[in-house]
């Protein structure tokens, strides 16, 4: 066991372990078990790496004004004498955890107080810890590499740790926009595919008018393509960070070289649109940027559910044909559906779906909720706020993964059995109303309902259109063309 102080008192700690009393402390206060998403720690460590770039690139510029020896210490309080080296060794550290390296040393959950601090501090001892271990020294040996005066040089938790949430937010948002564009052309497949195969259209979940599956399709694919330029405009409306801005943005004793340089170290680093605010204070308290991109996540999770509550009704046992027992789709069967009723398959990739939007909706509220409830220059709930930000986008990404994968590939469309169930629809006969006028369609429709036969038969029954007529006036290219002209009801 080793022995760490802090400006509370001691605490004893394994003699191994990468994180420090400030970590330890927190997660006996926030005895959450959520854990914390690792691609937010990996972030941290890409701000600290471009933070200690930014560092030793001002400490080679004050040499070069002011000769060898008259430089800053590059550490805050411009006198701690540590390790010549320890800036390099932080550089090295910091990679590591940009790499996701140590995870398992950062123990503060996924639900904390304090906004953030005990996230950076977490990451500030390891990154010391292991920088530490990097000079043969035993962690915990702070005289020669601190967690605060070295770890976070310049730095303070609230510009380090929101500007992080960006950069982890961007790099899943460029995997979002990836998935969905793959699920796109999946639609766009079936759309092309399916162009011609006629079905009844629906609605209030009333049978309604002819339309096709290719038409469904093209709707689905259409809202995705919506959701894809929704997605690729949130990188616009995160890009400004606080970097640099220390405390509430006013960037207090932070070196003026440090403020205006550490963002373009980052972005040189993630390869991200980043850029330093021009007003570090905004940035710095106000939040809604994020309730705006997730508000960009939650459109997505309504398109999607929307999407598979349709193919989940369409292919279920409800809407399957009294005589073949077969609905219009059926889905790939992905798993055995229960433990006690043999053969059964359910919907559960649709299911699936279903959950996380609402889980996404969720999230929505508690995001929309807590940014509104920073207080003065600064916003306490960012670990919350930032973890159901990420928590939406792994989502997202894994819904539109498991539909391109596990359901769009292997659905299945029964052309001919919903072509038969749209001629036994008495909606049909809406598309003879421009030739033989409401009231007689209505009679047809009225033949059509009683008797159970498909509008070929009702019109026989009735007389009203020639058969060769009738036939040329529901194929599909006349059923699903865009109105119609004077011209085609004469010919």
């Amino acid at each position: 066991m080793r022995k760490e102080i802090d400006f509370i008192g001691e605490m004893e700690l394994p003699e191994d372990a990468l994180y420090g009393i400030h970590a330890a402390r927190a997660r006996k206060n926030f005895p959450d078990t959520t854990p914390f998403h690792p691609e937010w720690y990996r972030a941290i460590g890409l701000v600290k790496k471009a933070c200690y770039l930014t560092a030793d690139a001002y400490a080679k510029a004050m040499e070069e004004k002011y000769g060898h020896g008259h430089g800053p210490d590059v550490a805050k309080g411009e006198h701690h004498a540590g390790h010549p080296d320890r800036l390099t060794h932080l550089i090295h550290a910091a990679a590591e955890v940009a790499e996701g390296d140590h995870f398992d040393h950062f123990i503060v959950p996924a639900v904390s107080g304090g906004a953030g601090t005990s996230i950076n501090m977490n990451v500030n001892e390891i990154i010391t810890n292991v920088a530490l271990l990097k000079l043969g020294a035993l962690p915990g040996s702070y005289h020669l590499i601190d967690p605060i005066e070295d770890a976070n040089i310049y730095q303070s938790t609230n510009d380090v740790i929101p500007t992080s949430l960006r950069v982890a937010v961007m790099f899943l948002l460029q995997g979002l926009e990836k998935t969905i564009n793959r699920l796109r052309f999946a639609m766009e497949q079936l759309e092309v595919t399916h162009q011609n195969d006629l079905r009844p259209g629906y609605t209030q979940m009333q049978e309604a008018v002819p339309t096709s599956f290719g038409n469904m399709f093209s709707a689905c694919s259409e809202a995705l393509s919506r959701d894809w330029w929704r997605v690729s405009k949130c990188f616009e409306r995160i890009k400004m960070v606080n970097l640099g801005g220390s405390a509430i943005g006013t960037g207090l004793a932070v070196p003026r070289y440090f403020i205006m340089e550490a963002a373009g170290h980052l972005q040189q680093l993630t390869g991200l649109p980043l850029t330093r605010s021009e007003n570090l204070s905004d940035a710095t308290s106000n939040l809604d940027s994020f309730v705006e991109v997730h508000a960009t996540l939650k459109a997505h999770a309504v398109n999607l559910e929307k999407m598979v509550s349709d193919i989940r009704l369409l292919s279920s046992d409800l809407t399957s044909s009294f005589v073949t027992r077969t609905s219009s789709l059926s889905l790939p069967q992905c798993q055995v559906g229960s433990s006690i009723m043999p053969g059964k398959i359910n919907p559960v990739i649709p299911e699936f779906v279903i959950s996380a939007a609402h889980k996404i909706y969720a999230n929505d509220q508690l995001i929309s909720s807590l940014c509104a409830q920073g207080c003065l220059e600064l916003n306490a709930y960012l670990p919350v706020i930032g973890h159901a930000l990420i928590d939406s986008l792994k989502l997202l990404t894994a819904c539109d993964d498991t539909l391109d994968t596990n359901l769009l590939d292997g659905l299945t469309v029964h052309a001919e059995v919903s072509l038969q169930q749209l001629y036994r629809s008495p909606s049909i006969t809406t598309a003879l109303v421009p030739y033989i006028g409401y009231h007689q369609a209505s009679e047809l429709a009225r033949i059509m309902k009683s008797t159970g036969m498909d509008i070929f038969g009702a019109n026989i029954e009735l007389n009203l259109l020639p058969a060769e007529k009738l036939e040329t006036i529901l194929e599909p290219g006349n059923l699903l063309k865009l109105g119609y002209t004077r011209n085609e009801i004469e010919r």
